[in-house]
């Protein structure tokens, strides 16, 4: 079972996989809960009662381990075929952004074009520094 593709925070990727992005500060969106999620913070977040992965990410920078970040967004778009999966940072935006563009060039999106591409379909405002946008054009490549 995956997310309802209309549900709060749900990307759809260029091969229709859907993963859902959210702010942690915020309330749980209604609906089933995750069945993975990928948290994006500068320490470990509190528990949850779903298999769960954390990435040291501070705030407004990049992952502290970038090989490890980028081995973990593949295996979030291997999961995210067939569960609901999760990535979120404090606010959803700027972490979460970064991360939700890397899954798009992963799944097909041109490295130069996913910053725009999923702020036009999750957040005008995903992707929040220079550094973030340098990474998603130069971090990752399609999957093959």
């Amino acid at each position: 079972m995956t997310w309802d593709p209309d549900g709060a925070g749900v990307l759809r990727l260029p091969s229709g996989i859907l993963v859902r992005g959210r702010a942690l500060r915020r309330p749980l969106p209604p609906g089933p809960p995750p069945e993975f999620g990928l948290y994006l913070l500068g320490a470990p977040p509190a528990p949850v009662p779903w298999p769960s992965a954390w990435l040291r990410w501070p705030d407004f920078r990049l992952p502290a381990d970038r090989p490890a970040a980028v081995t973990a967004l593949r295996d979030l778009l291997h999961r995210a075929a067939t569960a609901r999966t999760e990535i979120a940072c404090g606010g959803g935006r700027g972490r979460t952004g970064t991360a939700l563009a890397c899954l798009a060039v992963l799944d097909g999106v041109p490295p130069g074009e996913a910053v725009a591409w999923v702020r036009a379909r999750y957040d005008r405002r995903a992707v929040e520094t220079p550094w973030q946008r340098r990474w998603v054009e130069r971090a990752v490549t399609r999957r093959t």
